[in-house]
C-alpha cells in the first residue's frame, strides 16, 4: 500500500503530548506508528489484521531507529480489546471507510479499506475498553462520516474535543475530517485545513507546517 495523505495527516496532527503509551489500530505498513515514534518517547503498539501488511510493518519497525519502542501484533481490534489488559494514553486510527464502495479484487486491500471487518461501533467499543480515562483518541474519516461517527461516539460517552475539516483546495468542499475524542466534557474546537492552493501540487503554508518534519521537501 502507498503512503496516503490521510495517514500522514493523522500522524502529524494527533496530540501525543505527555503520552507514554500509544496504540495504532489498523497500522497497515506502520506509517502512523512510525510517525508517533518520531513525535514522542512513548511505547507504541500497532495491530493489523492483514498478514502481508503486518509483515511490512514489522520490517519497517525493525529498520527504524525507534525499533525498541515499536511492537506489531496480528490481531483484529475486537480480539485485541478482549485479550489485552493494557490501557493507552493515546489511540490513533485511520479506519476502513468505503462502506458502499466497490470491493477490491485483492483480499488484503479489501480488508484494509472496508468497514465490513470494523464498523464504527466496533471501533468505538474497542476505544472504550483500551483508552485511559484521561487519554485521547484521534481518527481521520471521510467528511460525510463526521455526523454519524460523532453521534455514535456520544452514545458511548466519548466527547468530541477537536474537529478539523480538511479541504483539498480553497475552492473545494471538505473531503476529510480529523476528530479527537476524550472521556470528559470540553468545549469542542473547530478548525479548517487546506492541503493545496489552486495550483496542483503547490501546498499551503499551513499544510507544509503540519507535515514538515516528515518530508524531505514539504
Amino acid at each position: 500500500m502507498k503512503v496516503g495523505t490521510d495517514g500522514v495527516l493523522l500522524g502529524a496532527w494527533a496530540d501525543v503530548e505527555n503520552a507514554t503509551s500509544i496504540l495504532d489500530i489498523g497500522t497497515g505498513t506502520g506509517l502512523i506508528a512510525l510517525m508517533m515514534a518520531q513525535r514522542s518517547n512513548a511505547q507504541i503498539d500497532a495491530i493489523e489484521i492483514e498478514p502481508d501488511a503486518l509483515k511490512d510493518a514489522k520490517l519497517n519497525f525493525n529498520n527504524s531507529k525507534w525499533n525498541n519502542r515499536l511492537n506489531a501484533f496480528h490481531s483484529s481490534l475486537q480480539d485485541f480489546a478482549t485479550t489485552n489488559k493494557s490501557k493507552y494514553d493515546c489511540i490513533v486510527c485511520n479506519p476502513p471507510f468505503f462502506t458502499n464502495g466497490v470491493q477490491s479484487k485483492k483480499q488484503g486491500r479489501s480488508i484494509a479499506r472496508h468497514t465490513d471487518s470494523l464498523s464504527f461501533k466496533d471501533l468505538l467499543n474497542g476505544i472504550i475498553k483500551l483508552l485511559n480515562k484521561d487519554g485521547r483518541f484521534s481518527v481521520v474519516l471521510p467528511f460525510d462520516s463526521k455526523v454519524e461517527f460523532i453521534a455514535t461516539a456520544q452514545q458511548l460517552n466519548l466527547v468530541c474535543s477537536k474537529i478539523v475539516e480538511v479541504k483539498p483546495k480553497p475552492s473545494k468542499t471538505a473531503k476529510r475530517v480529523l476528530l479527537e475524542f476524550l472521556f470528559h466534557e470540553v468545549k469542542t474546537s473547530y478548525n479548517e485545513l487546506t492541503i493545496e492552493t489552486e495550483v496542483r501540487h503547490e501546498y499551503t503554508t499551513e499544510f507544509k507546517k503540519l507535515i514538515q518534519s516528515f518530508y524531505l521537501n514539504p
